[in-house]
C-alpha cells in the first residue's frame, strides 16, 4: 500500500459511505448460519493493484486455500472505497464476502454505519485474545467506540528520510530528533539558487504530500476528542504547538509562497521524480513504502531513515510515530461470513501469513509474533519503521462517526494558518472545534 488514504480515496468514500449507513442499517445482527467447514466458494475484495502486490496476495491466498482446502478465494483486486460501497449497496452473490480499505480514517463510518459486520460473534468464537496479537495502536484504528468491525492487515508507519551524502556535506552528523532540530538541519541543507532553491532541506508545507496534519501530530499524540466525544483541538496544547511549530518552519524556510513555487516543480509523489528520489529535498516525512520507491528509483546518494522528530519538550519519546494501515472486514450482506471470517483470521492472524506478505509488499507487519519473526526479511533502514510500530507511544487518529471529514477540517484550517489568513491561532482553534462538533452532531 503506497497511497495517501485520506486526500484520494477517503475523499471519495466519505461521501459514498453514507449511502451504505442507510443500506446497511441493522446488518450486524445477520448471524451466517453457513458452515465454514463445507464446499464453497468467496469473495475477497481488495485495493492493492502493483504487481508486487497482487502476486503477495495470491501466494497467500494459496496458502489459505491449502489449509482450507474446502474454501476457494475469488480475487479481486484494485477496488477502491467507491467501487466497494456501490458493490456492497447492490449486494448479490458477485459481491464481496471479504472486504478491505486502505482508509484507516474511515473507520468510525464503516462501525457506526453497518458498513462492515461486527466481528464481536467471530472473535469470541474463535476465542481470539486480540490484545495478546495486536499491538493497541493497530487496534485503534479498527474498532470504534468499543465495536470492532475490522481487523488490522499490515500496516504503515511514518519516519523521517534523509539524504546521507547532503548532510555529510552540510556537516550534519546525525537525524535531528527534535523539531528545532529539524529546522537548523533543514536550514543548513537548503541551497538558494534565483528566488527559487537549488536544494530544500524539507518541505514542511501540508501540500508537501505525506506532510499533512495528522501526521504531523504523530510527534505529538494528542487528544482528539474528551471522554463526552467533544473535540480537543482548542483544549490540547498540542494542536497549538504543531500549528506553531508547522509555520515557524514555513516561515523561516522561505515563506509560503516561495515553498508553493518551488513544490510545483516536483514530480508526482508515486512516480520515479519524486523530489526526494531527485535530491530537491534533502529529508522528507513518509512512510514505509517510500524506502523501495527511493531505490528503485536508484537515488544517486545513500539513504538514511529515522523516526519522525518530537516536539523539544518531549525528547524522552523520541522513535515513537504515526501509525495507519490496511483494515480488513466481513461484508453485512455476505451468506458466508463464517467462511468469510476463516479467511479474515488467516491473513490477519496467522504469522506465517503477515510475514510473507510483509515482506512482498515492503509493509510493516500488523502483529506482535510477525513484527519479532526471524523470517522477516529486514533490511537495517526498514528496521526504523518496525521499531516505531513497536514504540508503545506511536499512535493514530481517532476515529468519528463522520470518518475522516473531521481530519479534513483539521488540515483546511492548516492550509489557512500557514498562508496567514488565519492570525489568530487561539480563536481560530476556537472556531474549528466548533465546526468538529457541529459536524459530528449532523452525522449522527
Amino acid at each position: 500500500m503506497r497511497r495517501n488514504r485520506r486526500l484520494t480515496a477517503a475523499a471519495v468514500a466519505v461521501a459514498a459511505i453514507s449511502v451504505v449507513a442507510t443500506a446497511c442499517t441493522g446488518s450486524a445482527e445477520n448471524v451466517s448460519k453457513d458452515d465454514p467447514k463445507a464446499n464453497t466458494t468467496i469473495n475477497f475484495w481488495h485495493g492493492w493493484a502493483q504487481p508486487n502486490e497482487v502476486k503477495a496476495i495470491k501466494e497467500n491466498v494459496d496458502r489459505f486455500e491449502k489449509a482450507h482446502p474446502n474454501i476457494k478465494v475469488n480475487v479481486v483486486g484494485n477496488i477502491n472505497d467507491d467501487k466497494l460501497n456501490q458493490s456492497l449497496r447492490s449486494g448479490g452473490s458477485n459481491g464481496p464476502d471479504v472486504v478491505s480499505s486502505f482508509t484507516t480514517s474511515n473507520i468510525g463510518k464503516f462501525c457506526s454505519s453497518g458498513a462492515f459486520a461486527d466481528l464481536k460473534p467471530f472473535i469470541e468464537k474463535s476465542k481470539l485474545d486480540l490484545e495478546k496479537t495486536f499491538p493497541k495502536v493497530m487496534l485503534d484504528y479498527t474498532q470504534f467506540e468499543g465495536k470492532r468491525c475490522a481487523l488490522p492487515l499490515l500496516a504503515d508507519a511514518y519516519g523521517l528520510y534523509y539524504n546521507k551524502d547532503a548532510f555529510e556535506k552540510a556537516g550534519i552528523k546525525e537525524a535531528p530528533k527534535t523539531y528545532s532540530e529539524l529546522l537548523t538541519a533543514a536550514k543548513a541543507l537548503t541551497k538558494t539558487k534565483g528566488d527559487g532553491y537549488e536544494q530544500l532541506g524539507f518541505m514542511p508545507a501540508f501540500h508537501g504530500y505525506e506532510t499533512t496534519s495528522e501526521h504531523y501530530l504523530g510527534s505529538w499524540g494528542p487528544e482528539y476528542f474528551d471522554k463526552d466525544g467533544k473535540s480537543q483541538v482548542a483544549k490540547d496544547p498540542a494542536f497549538a504547538d504543531m500549528f506553531t511549530t508547522q509555520k515557524k518552519m514555513v516561515d523561516e524556510l522561505g515563506g509560503l509562497k516561495k515553498l508553493e513555487k518551488y513544490r510545483n516543480t516536483f514530480g508526482d509523489e508515486f512516480g520515479a521524480k519524486h523530489p526526494f528520489h531527485t535530491g530537491q529535498v534533502a529529508m522528507q516525512m513518509d512512510g514505509e513504502w517510500r524506502l523501495g520507491m527511493a531505490k528503485d528509483a536508484k537515488t544517486p546518494f545513500k539513504i538514511g531513515v529515522a523516526p519522525m522528530p518530537v516536539p523539544d519538550s518531549q525528547v524522552a519519546d523520541y522513535g515513537k510515530g504515526y501509525l495507519s494501515g490496511t483494515v480488513m472486514g466481513i461484508a453485512p450482506q455476505s451468506k458466508k461470513q463464517n467462511a468469510a471470517w476463516e479467511l479474515v483470521k488467516f491473513m490477519t492472524t496467522d504469522t506465517k501469513a503477515v510475514v510473507e506478505f510483509s515482506n512482498g509488499i515492503h509493509n510493516v507487519p500488523s502483529t506482535f509474533e510477525a513484527l519479532k519473526s526471524p523470517d522477516l526479511k529486514i533490511e537495517p533502514e526498514f528496521k526504523t519503521f518496525i521499531d516505531i510500530a513497536r514504540h508503545p507511544k506511536s499512535n493514530t487518529a481517532a476515529g468519528a462517526v463522520n470518518g475522516a471529514t473531521y481530519l479534513n477540517t483539521i488540515q483546511d484550517f492548516g492550509y489557512q494558518y500557514e498562508k496567514g489568513t488565519e492570525t489568530d491561532l487561539k480563536a481560530g482553534l476556537d472556531k474549528l472545534a466548533k465546526q468538529i462538533d457541529t459536524d459530528i452532531a449532523k452525522a449522527k
